[in-house]
């Protein structure tokens, strides 16, 4: 089964339905059919640590999205690791020039080693590392 790796920004578009990316990540989802999503303990802790800012209401059903998330067979959910964190700290070292985040490159890294080539975003950076955006600008 095709895998698509699943960044922050998709997660925050579908949790929020007033985000000005809901309706176009719902799309990318759906354009996709049955594949299997992955996504890292990384990006749902960058996920969580952006819905915290908003208050009570968003912290409760930011807590209940991750629990679906790793309860539903359809997620592959890659755990943290020291590995993990060197890989990606490395290639955050060797990309002086770009803006990465630190979690922006332990996705990058697990898409790789996973030859995943698409990722549910909007963020620019993943395609200048040749991977495919799915979450058209409006």
């Amino acid at each position: 089964m095709k895998e698509v790796f699943v960044d922050t920004h998709y997660w925050v578009a579908i949790a929020n339905p007033n985000d000005q990316w809901h309706e176009a990540a719902m799309l990318a989802k759906r354009a996709l059919g049955n594949v299997k999503l992955v996504t890292t303990d990384e990006v749902l802790i960058e996920f969580l640590s952006f819905l915290s800012r908003y208050g009570e209401l968003l912290r409760v059903q930011g807590a209940k999205i991750v629990r679906a998330i790793l309860n539903n067979a359809s997620v592959s959910v890659v755990p943290q690791s020291r590995q993990s964190f060197l890989t990606a700290l490395e290639f955050y070292e060797n990309r002086k020039d770009k803006q990465y985040s630190l979690v922006d490159c332990i996705s990058m890294m697990t898409m790789k080693n996973r030859l995943i080539t698409d990722v549910l975003t909007n963020d620019e950076h993943f395609s200048q590392e040749g991977f495919k955006i799915l979450i058209a600008k409006q």
